[in-house]
């Protein structure tokens, strides 16, 4: 036990420093992208003299917190909340994390030949609720930490892309208040990146995007069951066992009960704040362990694809977005 408390410390004070940055500079941009990009400085430009006595706490923060953080996501979402935006965006969520996923995949294998975690990674990053996503698939197609820091840094890049170039598109795309909600809670990377373009569009816009959003997070834990299984089975011909996502039927499992129970609203915040320091804290664990060098022989591609989705996500949810608000209305 011992043996862990210098490698969490180093985590808590990355953590630390990126959650007062994300709240200090208002940038809307979430903890955990501060945590890896500091880690990766720290890890990079300041080895420290004694890896090996930060290793185990490191570890232990990329592997069973980051679980537990998945698992207690789940606390910010609720099926009342799910209910409150309807079947319409329901039904942009699934359309476009499916297609996404199914984009990312083939386009990554077939076309660009990328190896299978790094195409699910970008993927699941894209579709569904950025770093969080990735993070939380990491553990299930076992990819490698530059592999995970690729994929966290097109989220970076695009969903910040689309968090500026959402209120300046909107006026001429066409859509009521309730629909560009529903299109931009489904299409944005990052919950923070969706609450920051919302506010650049006005108060109702921002309260339909977020629960959008957060109905597209719910969609996270049958995402790994369903790919845990599929992994089980194959991968590339040959029979693999993948890990049970165990915090996938954990974030089911606080989803449900923090819509059937009536929690104290000092405790469901209090969750909150110590599920974001862990998620921090594991992201910033994964930026200490990641070397740059390693980041190198991954090349263009992953770039490549996360662009492709990009285009996907802007220009086809547009497109879902209308038929389906045409359909239901």
């Amino acid at each position: 036990m011992f043996a862990l408390v210098p490698g969490l410390a180093l985590a808590g004070v990355l953590a630390a420093v990126s959650m007062t940055l994300s709240s200090r500079l208002d940038l809307g941009v979430s903890p955990l992208i501060f945590a890896i990009v500091l880690g990766l400085l720290v890890g990079n430009l300041l080895p420290m003299q004694a890896p090996g006595k930060h290793l185990a706490g490191l570890e232990w923060c990329k592997k069973r917190l980051l679980r537990i953080g998945v698992a207690f996501y789940g606390i910010n979402i609720t099926l009342q909340q799910i209910a409150d935006v309807g079947k319409g965006a329901l039904l942009v969520d699934f359309i476009m994390l499916v297609s996404t996923l199914g984009i990312a995949y083939l386009l990554g294998r077939r076309w660009l030949g990328l190896d299978v975690p790094t195409s699910l990674l970008v993927g699941s990053g894209s579709a569904i609720c950025g770093a969080a996503a990735i993070m939380a698939t990491e553990p299930v197609v076992r990819a490698k930490p530059q592999q995970t820091t690729v994929a966290v840094g097109t989220v970076v890049l695009f969903g910040t892309l689309a968090m500026f170039i959402y209120p300046l598109l909107y006026p001429f795309l066409g859509l009521s208040p309730q629909a560009m909600g529903i299109y931009t809670g489904a299409t944005i990377h990052e919950v923070a990146q969706v609450v920051a373009a919302g506010s650049a569009m006005g108060a109702d816009i921002t309260q339909v995007s977020v629960i959008a959003k957060l109905t597209r997070v719910m969609m996270l834990a049958p995402f790994l069951i369903l790919l845990g299984a599929w992994l089980s089975r194959s991968q590339g011909g040959t029979a693999v066992r993948a890990p049970l996502p165990w915090f996938a039927f954990g974030f089911i499992a606080i989803v449900i009960l923090n819509s059937v129970l009536s929690l104290p609203l000092s405790l469901v915040e209090n969750i909150k704040v110590l599920d974001t320091w862990a998620l921090t804290m594991a992201m910033g664990a994964l930026g200490l362990g990641t070397q740059l060098a390693g980041i190198k022989h991954v090349g263009w591609k992953p770039l490549a694809l996360a662009a492709c989705l990009f285009a996907h996500l802007t220009v086809t949810g547009l497109g879902v977005t209308h038929l389906v608000s045409a359909w239901l209305s």
